[in-house]
């Protein structure tokens, strides 16, 4: 049976060795490579090789203007064709730079085919460099669609934590601040070093598509703990009451500011039923509509939620509130843990504010409402 194991990252050199590595020692593996770089010509140039070179070329065209879309429509046929061949132990799915692994890995598993692992590059010393850069991908000549609004920082921190594996190639640049940084983004990820780690078993180890589709969703986000190390903080603010929602719309450019990265989940006192998730990095902040709070539906509606979704919310259940909270995780090098806390408190509903009710929260500005397209 043919094995798919996705290897990504914008970290391009971290990348093309663990691809090389891969091919090194696991025999009868060949990595698949789709250049989007040539887009801008119509087609996506793709290359199938193994360890000893380059076995097979060949360009397919833009699908909706899209070269994700033409990497999706070509990707399936070409690892169909290996597993049926039944020559190929494991299929290399190596991403082009901005290419994130989530969709990808999402499409492999919806055709049938068995996504052995997700593995990110990454070159420790040019963590913080990737994190803080808010650059378009448009500007930095990494977008892969002409719609493609992503920015460098928030498109690398997807594809970090998205990943299970972190292949890490950990040179002289790198110093202890860098690799505490890895180590509080990413808590839970196996962490192989490149120079002399087992990378061929932690690309057949195994993947669970859902299982990761949750652990990113802001509902049951697997979010890191509080940690302190080299210089580098992670900060775990967490609250009942809900946001005065004029008060932190103008405090939102401070926030988003004040970490490397920040993510989590929070609620409005004017919108109480909707889960909002908080997603910043770059500097720059994206804040979205995640569905529902459980508390807010009826109890027949709860056998129509995914169970990671109910058991993250019976671990963080309140009898006044359920499931309603302010989950949110700074993490950064020179943190600013009080100053932090002093600004998020002040944007919680005051004691007489909350005591008015919710019809009263209702006639509070809805100054998120352009923010949300409402």
């Amino acid at each position: 049976m043919l094995s798919v194991a996705l290897v990504g990252g914008l970290h391009a050199e971290a990348r093309a060795a663990a691809v090389e590595r891969l091919l090194a020692s696991v025999p009868g593996s060949v990595a698949l490579h789709h250049d989007l770089s040539t887009a801008t010509r119509g087609t996506v140039r793709r290359t199938v090789r193994d360890a000893t070179g380059v076995l097979a070329t060949g360009e397919a065209p833009l699908v909706n203007d899209c070269a994700c879309c033409a990497l999706r429509e070509d990707l399936v046929p070409e690892l169909e064709r290996l597993a049926d061949a039944g020559l190929t132990r494991l299929a290399v799915v190596e991403l082009w730079d901005s290419v994130e692994p989530k969709a990808m890995a999402e499409v492999v598993a919806a055709a049938g085919l068995t996504v052995t692992s997700v593995i990110t590059a990454v070159d420790p010393a040019l963590l913080l460099p990737f994190l803080g850069n808010g650059e378009d991908l448009m500007d930095a000549g990494l977008a892969a669609a002409t719609t493609d609004q992503r920015t460098v920082a928030d498109t690398w921190a997807r594809q970090l934590e998205y990943a299970t594996v972190l292949a890490v190639a950990d040179g002289p640049g790198a110093d202890d601040e860098d690799r505490a940084l890895l180590d509080q983004l990413h808590p839970t990820a196996r962490r192989v070093p490149l120079a002399d780690g087992d990378l061929a078993a932690a690309a057949l180890a195994g993947f669970d598509v859902e299982a990761a589709a949750a652990a990113q969703h802001p509902s049951c986000a697997r979010l890191p703990q509080e940690a302190d190390a080299s210089g580098v903080a992670t900060y775990v603010w967490h609250r009942r009451r809900p946001f005065h929602p004029e008060r932190l719309y103008a405090a939102l450019e401070d926030l988003s500011c004040a970490a490397a990265r920040s993510r989590g989940r929070f609620w409005l006192a004017d919108r109480p039923d909707t889960l909002l998730g908080w997603d910043a990095a770059g500097g720059a902040l994206c804040v979205e509509s995640a569905g529902p709070w459980l508390a807010s539906l009826p109890d027949a509606a709860w056998e129509l939620v995914p169970p990671e979704r109910r058991a993250a919310a019976a671990l963080d259940w309140d009898p006044e509130y359920g499931d309603r909270c302010q989950h949110l995780v700074f993490t950064s090098p020179g943190l600013d843990r009080e100053g932090l806390t002093e600004l998020l408190d002040s944007c919680l509903l005051t004691d007489a504010e909350y005591a008015a009710g919710r019809e009263a929260w209702q006639r509070l500005p809805h100054a998120f409402d352009a923010l949300l397209e409402v």
